[in-house]
Parts: C-alpha cells; structure tokens; sequence
C-alpha cells in the first residue's frame, strides 16, 4: 500500500520510511505542508502519517484542510503532545488516530494496521472472502485444508483487492499502489503478481477476473 509521510525530522522520517518499506509499503516522505499538498494532488494514498510541527506551518491546518475537501484517506497524527486536549482536538480535527513521539515502530505499524482495517469495515485481523480467509497480520490465506504464506508484493496487491471487492483497478493504478517512484518497473510487472495471486486461489471460490481494457477485480463467490 501506498503512504505518505510528512515529518520534518530527517532522521525520524528515514526510520520511519525504512520501517514501512521492510513491511512491503510503499511511502513518500514531504518534510514540509506545500510538499504533501504537491503529493496529495496528483497521488492517492491509502493512509497518511502527519507531523503537528512543520516548517511552513501547523499539521492540523493541512489536516483541516484535507477533511474540507473531503479528503477520506486516514491520517494517524505523530505528536509530541500528550495533553489529553491537545489529542482530542486532533480526533475532532478529523484524525483516524495519534501517536506521542517518541515512536515505537511496531505500535505504529499496529496502528496502521488498525487504522486501515477499519478503513475497509474489518474490526479484526481476519477477513471473510468466498471460502477462505485472509489473514492481513500474517499476510496467509486460510482455506479449509491448508494455509498459503503470501510474499510481500503478492500481500500489498492482495490487500488493495481484497479491501474492495468487485472494484476495478487498472494496470496504472496498481503499479502506483506497489512501487515508488524510484522503482523501475513497467505495468507487466502486475501481471506477473496478478498470475501469482491466481495460482494461489486455483482451486478457490475467489476469483481474480480480467475485466478487457481496463484492469482486474476481486470476486469472492
């Protein structure tokens, strides 16, 4: 999945990034608010990890902002602030949740987890598709009579299926969803994974169907 990160701590943030990409993430780093607003509009995110404090202005005007406009992507607030004020002011802002620096990585990626868990309407770890379950904490899918253990990139395109089923993703969409701009890599790469994902689900009542011009979806029977 695609984050973005705005911190303009440089050591914080490169931690931060690091973390994330060892988890299969794919994250862009603005260290200041007219970055993220340059990233915002031309690039969609599945989660946004937001500093208060920032050179060119306050995290919670962008996050004010970014609710105005209706902006649904979920934004965990990173803060030094640990007055309970100060911390349902960013929850009424419309923040999905907080976290008081200094930062534990493997709460913040529980977080995210969390967060975009209830993004897709899941209150837990395991969700229900056709005959198997999808186990996002692990990365396995659970059918009756075996587990099968997804690779990374096979785990990040999975969880942009499965948090939509029935919607269609181009090949466009889905090489912006796995990879950074730095990778080099063309939209066949997708096939690729895509082919790998169905060889899993061979024998499954899931489905990944090719929809002719325009990309491929999801579909639980």
């Amino acid at each position: 999945m695609r984050f973005l990160l705005i911190e303009d701590n440089k050591q914080l943030a490169e931690a931060v990034v690091d973390r994330l990409i060892l988890d299969g993430h794919v994250v862009d780093h603005a260290p200041d608010i007219q970055t993220a607003h340059d990233f915002t509009a031309t690039t969609s995110y599945e989660l946004i990890l937001l500093d208060v404090m920032l050179p060119d202005g306050d995290g919670r005007t962008f996050l004010a902002q970014h609710r105005k406009q209706e902006e649904s992507t979920p934004v965990i607030v990173l803060t030094a602030r640990s007055q309970v004020a100060d911390r349902v002011g960013l929850l009424d802002l419309g923040a999905d949740d907080y976290m008081v620096k200094p930062i534990d990585f493997s709460e913040l990626e529980a977080r995210c987890r969390a967060v975009l868990r209830r993004r897709g309407g899941v209150a837990q770890n395991l969700l229900p598709l056709g005959d198997l379950r999808f186990d996002s904490l692990s990365g396995t899918l659970k059918f009756p009579d075996h587990d099968v253990q997804l690779r990374t990139r096979e785990l990040r395109l999975f969880e942009v299926f499965a948090n939509a089923p029935g919607q269609v993703f181009s090949k466009s969409i889905l090489v912006d969803r796995l990879f950074s701009y730095d990778d080099d890599v063309t939209e066949n790469a997708i096939e690729v994974y895509v082919g790998r994902l169905r060889r899993h689900l061979k024998n499954s009542t899931v489905k990944i169907t090719t929809i002719r011009g325009l990309g491929y979806k999801l579909e639980p029977e």
